[in-house]
């Protein structure tokens, strides 16, 4: 099976990757794949995508050693990070990071792995990274990371669910990280995708949920907080994921996932309002003279 260009996210070159029946290769080296998340070294959705993903190249595995949801994009500079390897008997399988999910994709392919990463796989996270919290999301922003380095990177979200199946999950989720690098002929790209547990369900059934490639909701929602006391007297409160996001009527990730369908988002790090900044270019635009400096203005 041959696999379409994919660039070099080191060399700026394409490869032509392989099938060689286990795994995808470049002809002579196998795809190197960085997987992290931001529950944690030791989450199931973690180790459930490590084992999916050795059908597409060698797996390293570095994540935080604690969970780190919604640190969003932050990173580590203050203080040193502290790295643990962690072993499966004999074997290496993987290095726990005392750090953000960003900080484990920028020390993993600075540092750790020694030989160009080929891709950036993040989750699986446990609980949906749609709409507005794409922005808070430590597992988008590790891919996000991945997307800097100019490498392909995915974000991969399971709803959440305390008997989550995240093994079925990650069988959903790998063919569609395979089909994608298969289909797309653009230079690296960053993608988020969402599976609703109604879509792990329709799986098990042997039926086929369905796929959808929507942008990301950007209507508000989850701005409730409750307010309480504790023992001293003083004022605490606690988020909520109320009220819920107003469905729309044009598709989005969000209301894809409400009717039990799989999403795929395509994303950018670039926040450049390119229309406004058009607009903007004729503006006049000027600091004020210092105060007493006797100019006019």
């Amino acid at each position: 099976m041959l696999w379409s260009p994919v660039l070099d996210a080191v060399s700026g070159g394409t490869r032509h990757y392989e099938f060689d029946g286990s795994c995808l290769t470049t002809g002579e080296e196998i795809l190197r794949i960085l997987l992290t998340n931001d529950d944690g070294v030791y989450a199931p959705g973690i180790e459930a995508l490590h084992g999916a993903l050795q059908d597409l190249g060698r797996v390293h595995l570095i994540a935080p050693a604690t969970e780190q949801s919604g640190v969003g994009h932050s990173i580590t500079f203050l203080e040193p990070l502290v790295c643990k390897e962690i072993f499966h008997g004999d074997e290496l399988h993987g290095i726990a990071v005392e750090g953000s999910p960003a900080d484990c994709v920028k020390l993993g392919v600075s540092e750790l792995i020694d030989a160009p990463v080929d891709l950036v796989v993040s989750g699986i996270n446990g609980g949906l990274n749609a709409g507005i919290n794409v922005l808070y999301s430590g597992t988008v922003a590790a891919a996000i990371e991945g997307a800097f380095f100019r490498i392909n990177s995915f974000a991969v979200s399971l709803e959440y669910d305390p008997h989550a199946d995240v093994d079925t999950a990650a069988q959903i989720a790998v063919p569609l990280i395979a089909q994608i690098l298969q289909q797309q002929p653009s230079p690296p790209q960053l993608y988020n995708i969402n599976i609703p547990t109604a879509a792990v369900e329709a799986f098990r059934r042997g039926e086929s949920p369905p796929v959808h490639v929507v942008p990301m909701g950007v209507e508000r929602y989850g701005e409730h907080y409750i307010r309480r006391q504790d023992p001293k007297g003083r004022d605490y409160y606690w988020a909520t994921n109320d009220p819920p996001p107003q469905r729309t009527d044009h598709p989005t990730d969000l209301t894809l996932l409400a009717d039990g369908c799989v999403t795929v988002t395509p994303l950018m790090f670039d926040l450049t309002d390119t229309a406004a900044l058009a607009g903007m270019r004729d503006w006049s635009l000027r600091c004020p003279p210092i105060a007493g400096s006797g100019h006019s203005a």
